[in-house]
């Protein structure tokens, strides 16, 4: 079975490398503290459907559950737009 993603030219995370760099724009606002950030576009670059990889000292504490809540808050706005989203967190180890 192949699954196939339609992409929709009015989007405005059209851009696979635009909608990254947009999104690790607002996550570094919102996660200062990271040490690192990966978005990936997994959409073939229409910008349905994103993976992100944070590394925060902000989760520490927290469980995985509350750090992806705040993965989604900070992306409220731009979750509107897309199709999914995969969200990867971890804290620094020392």
């Amino acid at each position: 079975m192949q699954l196939f993603l339609r992409c929709r030219s009015w989007r405005s995370l059209s851009s696979g490398s635009e909608g990254e760099s947009h999104l690790t724009r607002v996550l570094r606002e919102r996660f200062p503290r990271a040490s690192s950030i990966k978005v990936v576009d997994i959409s073939g670059g229409c910008g349905a459907m994103y993976e992100i990889h944070i590394e925060s000292e902000e989760f520490r504490e927290k469980r995985t559950v509350q750090q992806h809540q705040m993965v989604n808050q900070a992306l409220s706005e731009e979750i509107k737009h897309m199709h999914g989203l995969r969200i990867f967190t971890s804290i620094p180890k020392p």
